[in-house]
């Protein structure tokens, strides 16, 4: 029999990575004539795989592994690992560790008044992170804003120089609806990622979010945002602009600032749990010179996950949210993953690859 895995991205993943519904065919039915066979829906049109008639659920998961330094560990093995859905232990069926997978990255800027004073730093730190993350010949970004809502400024292009025009053109102003626009610039990411031009292409899916993590003007909740980036298997990372934590002594002194305790915001819990959440990780940079190793720590774990993949028993697709907790028996590391996924029968599906391009 054989197995057919939908597009990584349409049911949300953990740890940096979507989680993927697999699905085996039954046997053959007798031919049909013309008049019986049914038309092609466009699921069907765009995809290339047989005709699907029995589903059968495969959880694919990738995530990290790092020691207490926060530097990758690559060397564990299956029999590292354990991994529990909902509490109860699974059968991994596979395990691997695929590396130097193409980046599809979202930079979400907040461009409302209430970070005007910071705006200099969102566009250094913006900069910052394509230039140090972006491979022009592999990965691409986008670039949207949001004020009062969101707004896409410039679309996928692997020409870093081109988003960093961009970015130091923009001017802030106006309310905050950051949920409504990490709500849409997931779905950006999930349906109209180019893909690569190749078998079987597959990609990582990040959204990096600069803001102070206020929000004043969504329709949509930080519940459902967040919901938004598991379904895609969108990674966020957040960067936040706040300074309120910061004293005048830490401010001069850099040792207290390598000490200092954060005291976050409201704001900052916002972007902590989106980040949480989805398998990314929250920076409170006071300077942008703070950033530049994290970037590069942030590209080098996004192309070096590891991958298992379980069916979970007696389950069917029922559309609800589910945990999924991976251990290992390495005392010394933790792993970094999403928290859950969602088990949709019938998921939405992305648009057609697109040709690359800038």
């Amino acid at each position: 029999m054989k197995k057919y895995s939908l597009p990584i991205g349409l049911i949300a993943a953990l740890a940096f990575a979507p989680l993927v519904l697999a699905q085996q065919s039954a046997p053959e039915k007798p031919p049909q004539t013309p008049a019986q066979q049914p038309s092609q829906t466009q699921d069907q049109q765009n995809s290339q795989a047989p005709r699907i008639v029995r589903n059968v659920n495969l959880v694919d998961v990738l995530f990290s592994v790092l020691n207490r330094r926060q530097k990758l560990v690559t060397d564990l093995t299956k029999e590292n690992f354990k991994v529990f859905d909902d509490g109860i232990e699974q059968n991994i069926s596979s395990f691997s560790q695929p590396t130097d997978l193409p980046l599809r990255v979202g930079v979400l800027l907040d461009t409302s008044n209430s970070i005007r004073d910071r705006l200099s730093f969102e566009q250094e730190s913006a900069i910052e992170f394509l230039f140090n993350v972006i491979r022009p010949e592999k990965d691409q970004a986008f670039l949207m804003t949001f004020d009062d809502g969101p707004q896409l400024i410039q679309d996928f292009t692997g020409d870093t120089g081109r988003l960093r025009d961009v970015i130091l053109k923009q001017r802030a102003g106006g309310g905050t609806a950051l949920y409504d626009a990490v709500s849409k610039a997931c779905q950006h990411l999930m349906n109209d990622s180019p893909m690569p031009n190749v078998p079987n292409p597959e990609v990582r899916r990040v959204l990096v979010m600069i803001s102070d993590g206020d929000d004043n003007l969504s329709n949509r909740s930080r519940g459902q945002a967040i919901e938004m980036a598991e379904r895609a298997g969108v990674i966020v990372y957040s960067i936040s602009t706040s300074t309120e934590w910061v004293t005048l002594d830490e401010e001069q002194d850099p040792q207290q600032r390598a000490n200092r305790k954060y005291h976050l915001t409201d704001g900052d819990k916002n972007l902590q749990q989106m980040a949480d959440e989805t398998g990314g990780r929250a920076f409170y940079p006071y300077r942008v010179d703070d950033l530049g190793q994290s970037f590069l720590d942030i590209g080098d774990e996004l192309r070096h996950q590891y991958s298992l993949a379980y069916s979970p028993s007696g389950r069917m697709e029922d559309g609800k949210f589910h945990t999924v907790v991976i251990k290992t028996d390495r005392k010394d590391v933790q792993v970094r993953s999403r928290k859950g996924y969602f088990a949709v029968a019938n998921p939405p599906r992305a648009s057609a690859p697109s040709p690359q391009g800038n």
